[in-house]
Formats: structure tokens, C-alpha cells, sequence
């Protein structure tokens, strides 16, 4: 996610790197050649063979923009609410795993190894989650802290963030098992274990389930059919200026087209995504804090391998 400060409108004007622009300049550079071709045509038909204009109505071209608008902020105001609704379900799984981890740190603490590596599998759980719904799959520096064939045979498994849920919930039973917490606190313990998968569920959900095909279809027809005939509609009253009043256009319009496209799925990693990474290493620094491990030193010694065995 790019970081910004609102109130400084000159940090972020000009940007190009993180905005639109990058997707959408073909299309608005085609309308705009469109255009001056249709303005060429248009005195072409007007000096040579006397015809008055090759224009149409504004009128109705002015409605269907009105409509296209309307479609166009409900496009928007659909993604966003899938990128809060994202934002919300990760901060679920930021408060699961705290709240797991301390759980684990004050009942636990009779059994330092168990409660260590309950903890640390929790750290592990929530880079199992952005993998996944990345495509891919790892568990982060935690990974240097697990057992090396449990680690294996994790990152083997069909589904890595369920089969690290499931060797959560084996500690916490073996800690139930040992009289260390009752069925009571166990359930307890399982409720937080439950919430972290829900909220993955939630997650894959939004990233699942896309925008209807009908409604995108039809809206980047109309996005097409407006931006293409939009000369037409300005070329008698605004001669030349037809040219700048669709690169105008084509560049709001494209561009919010686009920002909902960007948004819709905030888990992949894009510059404007959620920052799934950011989060995954509040959780390992905090979680850390709590069983008096340094983050640090994991860290910088596993810079190199954080693209490849352990897929961060």
C-alpha cells in the first residue's frame, strides 16, 4: 500500500508510478487520436464538400453520461467496500492471533516449549494466509523457528493455513491433555483458532467472487460506445477543443474504471493493495514481544531467503 499524507496535495499530485495512469494511457492516447480523426472529418465534410457539420446532439450524449456516472460510482463504491471489508478481516486475524498468543503466554507458561511453539506456530499462520490467498504458499521467518519436517510437511500440505490451524489446536490439546488448561479455557483457546480461519474464509471469498461479468461487460461497452461517439458530440462547438475535452473525459472515466478494478481484490500485492506483508510482520514483532524473542536478528538473517524456501 502507498503511503501518503492527505493534507499535502503537492507530496502525491503529480505521482504516476502508483496511480492509473500507467493502465489506462493506452486507451485514453486511442480516444484521443479518435478524436482528432473525427475533427479532420469533420472539415474535410465541411470545406470540400459543403456539408454544415458530422456532429450529433449533445443532449442525449449528455444523458447516457449521466447514466454511465451513476454506473461508474456504483462500480467504485462496490470495490472499495470488498477493500474495507478485507481491511476489517485482516485486523480480525491481527486481534485472533494476539489475543491467541497471550492466552497462550500467561496458561501455557508451565510448559515454556509448548507454550513457545504454540506461539510461534501463530506467528506462523498469518504469512500462511497471505501466501494462500496469493496463490502461493509459506510461512515466513517463523519458519526458521519451527521444527524442519513439521515445516515441511506443513508447506506439503493441500491447505497451509488450515494445517497450521490444526497444529495449533493439536498444542492447545496437548496442553489440555497435560492438565495445564480445562475443556473450558480450550475452547476458549479453539474460539480464536476459529476466528482466524472464518476470517480467512472471508478473505477468499472477496478474492473468489468478482464483479458479476454481465455488469462489467456492459459497463466497459458503454465506456467504449461514450468515449468513441464523445467527439462527434463536441466537434461542431468546440472545433480543436473537442481533442482536450475527451482526454478529459477518457482520463476520468478510464481512470475510475480502473481504481475499481485495482481495488476489488486488495490481497494480491499491488501498489494500492493492502499491505498484507506490513501486517504479517506487526503480528511476528508483537507476538515475539510477548515470549521474550528478538524479532530482529531472525529478521536480517533471513533476507535472502524470504523469496524462496520460506516463500515471504
Amino acid at each position: 500500500m502507498v503511503e501518503y499524507d492527505p493534507k499535502h496535495w503537492t507530496s502525491h499530485l503529480f505521482d504516476i508510478r502508483n496511480s492509473m495512469f500507467h493502465a489506462i494511457i493506452g486507451r485514453i492516447l486511442l480516444c484521443v487520436g479518435w478524436s482528432a480523426i473525427v475533427l479532420v472529418f469533420h472539415e474535410y465534410l465541411k470545406k470540400r464538400l459543403g456539408i454544415d457539420h458530422a456532429s450529433i446532439p449533445s443532449t442525449v450524449h449528455s444523458l447516457v453520461g449521466f447514466a454511465l456516472g451513476l454506473l461508474l460510482v456504483f462500480r467504485t463504491n462496490t470495490s472499495y467496500d470488498r477493500f474495507w471489508e478485507g481491511r476489517k478481516l485482516w485486523g480480525a486475524i491481527t486481534n485472533g492471533s494476539r489475543n491467541l498468543a497471550r492466552q497462550s503466554s500467561v496458561l501455557l507458561k508451565d510448559d515454556p516449549e509448548l507454550m513457545r511453539a504454540t506461539v510461534r506456530w501463530t506467528i506462523a499462520w498469518p504469512f500462511a494466509a497471505m501466501h494462500s490467498l496469493r496463490g502461493g504458499s509459506g510461512l515466513g521467518p517463523a519458519a526458521l523457528r519451527l521444527p524442519g519436517d513439521e515445516v515441511t510437511a506443513s508447506l506439503a500440505s493441500g491447505n497451509v493455513p488450515l494445517d497450521v490451524a490444526r497444529r495449533i489446536t493439536g498444542h492447545l490439546a496437548r496442553a489440555r491433555d497435560q492438565g495445564l488448561v480445562s475443556d473450558v479455557l480450550f475452547a476458549h483457546f479453539d474460539q480464536n483458532v476459529q476466528q482466524l480461519i472464518d476470517a480467512l474464509g472471508g478473505c477468499e471469498r472477496i478474492k473468489k467472487t468478482p464483479l458479476p461479468f454481465a455488469y462489467m461487460v456492459h459497463i466497459r461497452r458503454a465506456l467504449i460506445l461514450y468515449c468513441f461517439t464523445l467527439p462527434f458530440a463536441l466537434v461542431e462547438s468546440y472545433g480543436p477543443g473537442a481533442i482536450v475535452g475527451t482526454l478529459l473525459v477518457a482520463y476520468i472515466f478510464f481512470g475510475i474504471e480502473e481504481i475499481g478494478v485495482e481495488i476489488e481484490n486488495p490481497f494480491d500485492g499491488d501498489d494500492n493493495d493492502l499491505p498484507l506483508g506490513r501486517i504479517c510482520a506487526t503480528v511476528e514483532r508483537d507476538l515475539l514481544g510477548l515470549i521474550g524473542d528478538d524479532a530482529r536478528a531472525d529478521i536480517a538473517e533471513t533476507v535472502d531467503l524470504q523469496g524462496k524456501a520460506l516463500g515471504v
